[in-house]
């Protein structure tokens, strides 16, 4: 891709963040694999528009990006279910396309993606990928540890790198996402399991949990009914040790944390539970409000 292209970030919305597909092997560091928090919409966004694995994105959280192509560019949008429209220059008509499907930006051509009705985050992939400047082999922007470039500003002009692989077979992918009322997450038993009494296990699998607004790329709060916190748990706590994504962390309240991307490397509650890769992806799309549930796998 020519170095001319480019883009101008008219508007981020509430959270923008470049994303690729993470940074690991530096936990001994302290520091998290951070990456895209849906690697399943990373995935399909960059296979849209031909790009070579690792590629960086955008990732928005609850929509509001605005972005003005500078020279002709091949794009995708993929993730929560949300309005893309194109703003064409020259006086055209707007188009609007689905999410999961690639489009071509003329010079000048604006994209916007509005708010999503289900879902939290949304995956914004041009051919070739964004070429900001990469911190230990990776451009993602970790949250926890402050790595990676900063949040998206309006003004900015991020530059389109040379990260295409061979021209995209499909134009149109089946969604990553399939939103509907009241989710499922897939577990297994985590290491602590049995720190959680006879009773843990089968509470967090019955009881019908809510995400807390105090979640981020982090981890997942939840928030059961008043019966779930149990007294007395402030002695389920360990000696620090090591942290992945996707950890169901127990603390004293009885209420679940679920690490995401940017989960600290070492923890002291115990793990009773551990989600499977496909279900960090949904975790990661769960918003404030939404109920959500954990169902057993084999494991």
């Amino acid at each position: 891709m020519p170095a001319e292209h480019a883009v101008e970030v008219l508007a981020t919305g509430p959270l923008t963040l470049v994303q690729d597909a993470g940074r690991p092997g530096f936990a001994h560091l302290g520091v998290t694999g951070s990456g895209a928090a849906d690697q399943g919409a990373y995935r399909a966004a960059n296979r849209l528009v031909g790009n070579a694995s690792g590629a960086a994105v955008l990732e928005s959280v609850l929509g509001g990006i605005a972005l003005r192509a500078r020279g002709a560019l091949l794009v995708a949008v993929t993730g929560a279910s949300a309005e893309v429209v194109v703003e064409r220059g020259g006086g055209r008509a707007a188009v609007e396309h689905p999410v999961g499907c690639s489009f071509t930006l003329g010079d000048g051509d604006v994209v916007r993606v509005g708010t999503p009705s289900a879902g939290l985050r949304t995956v914004l992939a041009v051919r070739g990928g964004f070429a900001v400047p990469p911190t230990l082999g990776s451009r993602s922007s970790d949250v926890l540890s402050g790595l990676g470039p900063a949040p998206l500003r309006a003004g900015e002009v991020l530059p389109v790198g040379d990260a295409a692989g061979e021209w995209p077979e499909a134009t149109l992918l089946p969604s990553a996402i399939g939103w509907r009322p009241g989710w499922m997450l897939a577990v297994t038993p985590g290491p602590r399991a049995e720190l959680a009494g006879d009773a843990g296990w089968p509470r967090l699998l019955a009881t019908e949990w809510t995400v807390s607004p105090a979640s981020n790329r982090v981890g997942v709060r939840l928030v059961g009914p008043p019966s779930s916190a149990e007294p007395g748990r402030e002695a389920l706590t360990l000696p620090s040790e090591g942290m992945v994504v996707g950890a169901v962390q127990l603390p004293p309240s009885g209420e679940p944390v679920v690490f995401l991307r940017d989960h600290p490397v070492t923890g002291g509650y115990p793990v009773i539970a551990v989600l499977t890769p496909e279900a960090v992806d949904v975790a990661a799309q769960l918003r404030p409000g939404d109920a959500v549930g954990f169902e057993a796998v084999g494991g």
